[in-house]
């Protein structure tokens, strides 16, 4: 059953074309980049964007950073929620169970397949994105691919934009707070941006000359750690961050396996799941919902940036993946119960 479900997943015309949008976005990105040399400034775009002027083997993070707030999740909905309400609109899911088939196999060999593809869609959006980065930017400045996130200090001595899990950057906020997070940062931004520049970009001119910014990315890695990633700490890294970002997605694709089972909408389903994962979003950056904010399932999303922080913060990391093995679990268990009970009439 596994098979056939694998099967159906390469067949189908719809896998492929939204592999090759996640793709497509961050190749597209890499293009102007490379053409103007004009990075954000931090504090803006998605992180490790300024980085990868000087180092292009950074770009793999860089496009996780850019898929993952909103075209990774729909992508994820899209095709877990039409895993079970798609043959049920379709009308074979009935035929399916005729044959026979056990509805907890059935079951299972939908998960295995949504998996394959979150697996497949991660590692194509990695590796496309490093071709395409090293191909265009280089392989890489050494000095520019460091082992923390670079410090914005602010007027008040604090440090802003780094937010980390370690909690050892508190800037000051309205109320003495901590602010930052590297969860927390709106727009996919994650806390500032890696390795690269440290400081605003004072123009066009200034993001264009790359004597400067390589001056910027020297200072930034003397004021942090005066130490260069190796290619195989790097690759580490990454891999970390991929198998984190898998994690996280496997979180939604239970939201929307489980409204797949209630349904017999595919459409149904994957907006259902999408206005979850958006009710959460806006949850998150709401003070007054501060109580429930550590169990919503966006809140860890992007503690994967953690990983290339030196050391690399596991609070939030950790914290991250309890959470969204807890949603899989919980809602997969109730996916179960209600497939395995309900009455199927198409």
């Amino acid at each position: 059953m596994i098979g056939v479900e694998l099967v159906k997943l390469v067949r189908r015309p719809r896998t492929w074309a939204a592999i090759g949008l996640l793709c497509l976005l961050p190749a597209v990105v890499a293009v102007f980049l490379a053409t103007t040399r004009i990075s954000p400034p931090p504090g803006q775009g998605a992180a490790f964007l300024s980085a990868v002027l000087q180092s292009g083997s950074l770009y793999p993070a860089a496009a996780l950073a850019l898929v993952l707030p909103i075209f990774l999740p729909v992508a994820v909905a899209v095709v877990a929620g039409d895993a079970v309400a798609g043959e049920s609109s379709q009308g074979t899911l009935r035929y399916l169970l005729v044959r026979p088939v056990r509805r907890t196999s059935l079951l299972v060999a939908k998960l295995v397949a949504v998996v394959v593809f979150v697996v497949g869609a991660v590692l194509s959006v990695a590796g496309t994105s490093y071709v395409v980065g090293v191909s265009l930017f280089g392989a890489g400045d050494p000095v520019a691919v460091v082992r923390a996130l670079p410090e914005v200090t602010g007027d008040d001595g604090g440090v802003a934009g780094t937010g980390s899990a370690g909690g050892q950057q508190p800037a000051s906020g309205p109320g003495g707070g901590q602010s930052g997070g590297s969860d927390a940062a709106a727009g996919g931004a994650a806390g500032g941006q890696s390795g690269g520049q440290v400081g605003a970009d004072n123009g066009g001119a200034s993001a264009a000359d790359p004597e400067a910014a390589r001056e910027r990315a020297q200072s930034s890695v003397s004021s942090l750690s005066g130490e260069a990633l190796s290619p195989a700490d790097l690759a580490a890294r990454l891999l970390g961050a991929m198998g984190y970002v898998v994690v996280s997605m496997l979180g939604v694709a239970a939201i929307a396996l489980f409204l797949s089972t209630l349904t017999t909408s595919s459409l149904g389903a994957t907006l259902g799941a999408l206005a979850a994962l958006i009710t959460s979003q806006v949850l998150v950056s709401l003070d007054a919902a501060a109580s429930v904010t550590p169990y919503l399932p966006t809140r860890y999303w992007l503690a994967w940036i953690d990983f290339f922080r030196d050391p690399i913060f596991l609070r939030d990391i950790t914290a991250g993946l309890w959470l969204q093995a807890g949603y899989v679990v919980v809602l997969m268990l109730a996916a179960w119960a209600n497939f395995t009970t309900k009455d199927v009439t198409s």
